[in-house]
């Protein structure tokens, strides 16, 4: 077998160079169950809290459980580092704090979960960070957008319930001109696409979902690129190149690589500052969790989007169905673009609207027998929601229509079950959900 083990099967298992533990040989991961740890001296201490040298100082910054997750998703993206945290939530806010600060702004795509725009629009504003929102169906949208002020774009790679592959590279390719660095999400997408390779510099992950894949952990991840350079603008980028005072006057985007001769200078302040200080830690046991889901990812995610194919092939000729909404169900334009950035699959969620509207959706939801009625996606088992009365509840009219939602708009996560059962189970509750106005058939 390569040494290299640049396969995402062989990485998801074998990535970090964990091989055993050191203490009994243990090949599976340990959880490490403590809070703190033993300094080998004054000095060591020291060093440690000075950023002299790296190592475990509180569980609250860093695990050593942790640690091989981490070590894992940054390998698994192509990426130089990572950092766990308590959700995907989480995972966004570290984000969009580690790069501004009020008085600054971002530009985000309109194509989001409903949680984020809620956390953009109103919880960010009232720190003061601004967010502007630019349609990505034209990716010169997110220029326009752009001010002084402006400390990053923000994209999902495959956003829910929209469902429109982001422009990665080109959204990219504009912010790198202006030194502003594209955050995605990739949540809905690991494995069938690396942002990174296409010119993001920061990767968020809901570990929740696909990748731990089996609805009992909550997590979220951010994984460096380092392919970023946070120095070249400095007025752009303030808080890589101003003194921290909260951290004794370091400069970070100077101090990081001259440390670890790495660019990991967003990882490094996300974890020795913002986690620090907000305390979003990610729990040894649930990073354990992730670990164990994480090994089969790169063959669940083909199942998943086995599955989902087959789906949506079925639901197209239904006759209950109005309109079906895949990566690959819209525009040429659109369509080439989930060619363009998902290898594999197209991912495992699919919308549907129903032609007799919210009452059939109500029907069709409270018809099915073996998928879940839950706000969750990702999960082994096939999910279904109605996301204008849940999950996207708080949007206004606009933001709904902005992110796709329409009120017979009908959300499913395909899971692994045998395709037959999952065809069944849709059958026979598109056949009850049918039972007012239905259209036309060719």
């Amino acid at each position: 077998m390569s040494t290299k083990r640049n396969n995402p099967e062989t990485i998801a298992i074998h990535g970090g160079d964990y091989r055993s533990d050191t203490a009994t040989n243990a090949v599976a991961v340990p959880i490490y169950r403590t809070t703190s740890y033993q300094f080998n001296s004054t000095e060591h201490a020291a060093n440690l809290f000075a950023l002299k040298e790296f190592g475990n100082i509180y569980t609250r910054i860093m695990n050593p459980t942790n640690d091989v997750l981490e070590k894992r998703l940054a390998a698994l993206d192509g990426g130089l580092a990572s950092l766990t945290v308590s959700s995907g939530q989480t995972a966004s806010t570290f984000a969009i704090l580690n790069v501004a600060q009020a008085g600054d702004n971002i530009v985000s795509s309109t194509d989001l979960y409903g949680g984020t725009v809620s956390l953009f629009t109103h919880t960010l504003s009232k720190l003061g960070i601004e967010v502007r929102y630019a349609d990505p169906s034209d990716p010169k949208n997110f220029e326009k957008a752009i001010d002084d002020k402006t400390r990053a774009f923000y994209g999902e790679t495959l956003p829910n319930p929209y469902l429109r592959a982001f422009p990665i590279k080109e959204v990219s390719d504009i912010g790198r001109k202006y030194n502003i660095p594209l955050i995605v999400d990739n949540t809905a997408a690991p494995v069938i696409c690396k942002p990174l390779e296409h010119g993001a510099a920061v990767v968020v992950y809901s570990l929740t979902k696909y990748i731990a894949g089996h609805g009992t952990v909550v997590g979220g991840a951010l994984v460096d690129g380092g392919n970023f350079d946070w120095t070249a603008d400095p007025k752009r980028q303030p808080l890589f190149n101003e003194p921290d005072a909260s951290y004794g006057g370091v400069v970070w985007g100077k101090a990081v690589p001259e440390l670890t001769g790495a660019n990991v200078s967003f990882a490094v302040r996300a974890r020795v500052t913002i986690l620090r200080d907000l305390g979003s830690a990610l729990s040894p046991d649930n990073a354990f969790g992730v670990i164990q889901g994480l090994e089969t990812v790169a063959l669940r995610m083909k199942q998943h989007c086995e599955n989902a194919s087959k789906v949506v092939d079925y639901l197209k000729k239904h006759k209950a169905v109005d309109k079906v909404i895949y990566a690959t169900e819209h525009n040429d334009e659109i369509n080439s673009r989930a060619k363009k950035y998902l290898k594999g699959g197209y991912g495992a969620l699919v919308g549907i609207e129903l032609a007799g509207g919210i009452e059939a959706g109500k029907r069709f939801i409270e018809s099915l027998k073996m998928f879940y009625h839950v706000a969750n996606i990702g999960d082994a088992r096939s999910l279904a929601i109605h996301p204008a009365t849940t999950t996207h509840s708080q949007l206004t009219e606009d933001e709904l229509a902005a992110a796709g939602v329409t009120p017979g708009y009908v959300r499913l996560s395909i899971g692994l079950e045998h395709i037959d059962d999952i065809i069944d189970d849709l059958d026979q509750a598109l056949e009850n959900s049918s039972k007012g106005k239905l259209k036309a058939v060719s």
